[in-house]
């Protein structure tokens, strides 16, 4: 999953549909996300009742949990591709 120019891995898969899915997420989630992302406004939050905090709304709140699964997901995919490179890495 690294593009040749690149050795950042893409965090996109191409399921058995040809569909481009966030790692973590099903096509639906990652439409989801890319939706919400795409549609989020930079500094826009509710204030809190006391004016001090600041709340994200529902929209963002979404996009940030499917963002921490997708998050979680590629970290454990990163994991498991580190394992298997040094496990095959032999210079025997």
């Amino acid at each position: 999953m690294t593009s040749p120019t690149n050795n950042a891995p893409r965090r996109y898969f191409v399921d058995g549909g040809g569909r481009r899915v966030l790692i973590g997420l099903t096509p639906e989630e990652t439409f989801e996300f890319e939706r919400l992302d795409s549609e989020q406004v930079p500094g826009e939050v509710q204030a809190a009742p006391d004016g001090r905090n600041v709340w994200p709304d529902a929209g963002e709140r979404r996009r940030l949990e499917l963002y921490e699964k997708h998050e979680g997901a590629w970290r454990a995919w990163m994991a498991q591709s580190r394992t298997e490179r040094r496990e095959g890495f032999n210079l025997c």
